[in-house]
């Protein structure tokens, strides 16, 4: 309960610094983020998952093309879920049942469990899981996380923004590493706001859409059509914030298991072997006493992602995996999935589901699918491909024409 105190005390210090030295904390947290000394052995570090050139996701186009999971430090070890995009995050809430809707909202991770409820920060406390995931970046503990930041190149920064005293804590200084990268993921440089889509926002004579990107958007935000925007709003904030492309909620959309996922392989550590089960935020709330009696119904959810960068790539040959385990393999095959899940035609001989082909995986968890939001939509193959190319305009970095 003492340790419990202490990280609420530092977490309520380190929560609000000043506002003209932000950029000093990110450029911190950008060092750390960067840093391939903080792992065991050395060699990984945040960016070896969430890479600029995807949209803040994995760099690796050959993880994306099989099991979607990163190798973590050791060799041979793998984790159970594709890296989510680190770019966005920041803005989720605490982890947090909403009232009016009878459902959770907010947090970090595909399952919720980085929380904000001890750092009031889901993006914090999402920074400090990976140093210490044995899959990942494999660090024995919070205190060699602190000693290889404080000897290492953001050491001088880290005390000279927190005390000199903070790598003397463990404690103090795992939050403060935290603290620092959270403030990374929140600048500029991580949330540009800078796609084609937003400079239409801004100015939509000056930068319009094409014809099939607008029909793309009102197949998009048109409930009786696609429908994406039910949990992924398009449309900016009551004081004009660009929109963010999730509602930060949790759902199962019946997305089958992906069998190129190494985890199904990896006894030492999943001693469930082929019958494991991802059961996203309702297998985290099981282990949440005030939540438990919660778990059963959201069995299978999974984060709602954000949208923005959904195919940013480094280039044209680049494959992008998408859903929480990276079974789909590109933007159209996700929106085929949506508009044909629940269509039953004979699939004997038909090969893996591919674009134009309705057949698909059993859901890895059948309860709590979602069936009134999609699974027989309806669209047409020209309107999927409107959908798409709707998509592709949330790609950050986009370049008007010179005028």
């Amino acid at each position: 309960m003492i340790l419990i105190h202490a990280f609420i005390l530092v977490a309520l210090m380190l929560a609000c610094p000043p506002v003209d030295a932000t950029d000093h904390l990110s450029a911190l947290g950008k060092a750390i983020f960067f840093d391939p000394s903080l792992s065991e052995p050395p060699g990984q570090s945040c960016a070896s998952c969430h890479a600029q050139a995807t949209g803040w996701t994995s760099p690796d186009s050959a993880t994306h093309a099989g099991g979607g999971v990163h190798e973590g430090a050791v060799r041979g070890r793998f984790g159970n879920r594709r890296p989510p995009m680190a770019a966005y995050a920041s803005f989720s809430p605490p982890l947090h049942l909403d009232p009016e809707e009878d459902h959770f909202v907010g947090g970090n991770f595909w399952d919720g469990r980085a929380t904000g409820w001890l750092l009031g920060n889901p993006s914090a406390e999402q920074a400090l899981d990976p140093f210490l995931n044995p899959v990942e970046q494999n660090l024995p503990k919070a205190a060699e996380v602190v000693r290889r930041v404080c000897a290492g190149g953001a050491g001088e920064g880290l005390r000279a923004w927190f005390g000199t005293e903070v790598c003397a804590n463990p404690v103090a200084g795992f939050n403060a590493i935290a603290q620092a990268i959270a403030a990374f993921e929140a600048s500029p440089e991580m949330n540009a706001f800078s796609s084609k889509y937003d400079f239409f926002l801004k100015d939509p004579a000056r930068y319009p859409l094409s014809e099939q990107e607008r029909l793309g958007l009102a197949l998009y935000a048109d409930e009786d059509k696609g429908n994406c925007a039910a949990c992924h709003p398009q449309t900016p904030g009551p004081q004009g914030e660009p929109p963010l492309f999730t509602d930060f909620t949790y759902d199962n959309l019946g997305v089958g298991r992906n069998p190129d996922n190494p985890w199904y392989g990896l006894s030492e550590r999943n001693p469930e072997g082929a019958g494991w089960r991802d059961e996203g935020l309702g297998g985290f709330l099981k282990r949440v006493p005030r939540f438990a009696d919660r778990a059963a119904e959201n069995l299978g959810k999974y984060k709602v992602p954000s949208l923005r960068n959904a195919n940013l790539r480094p280039s044209a040959g680049f494959v992008k995996s998408y859903m929480h385990n990276g079974a789909h393999k590109s933007l159209e095959e996700v929106v085929h999935f949506y508009n044909t899940r629940d269509l039953k035609p004979d699939c004997a001989g038909l090969a893996d589901p591919a674009p134009g082909v309705n057949c698909w995986p059993a859901p890895e968890i059948g309860e709590n699918l979602n069936t009134e939001e999609l699974g027989d939509l309806g669209l047409s193959a020209e309107e999927e491909a409107a959908i798409v190319a709707f998509l592709r305009t949330l790609d950050d970095g986009w370049m008007p024409a010179a005028e």
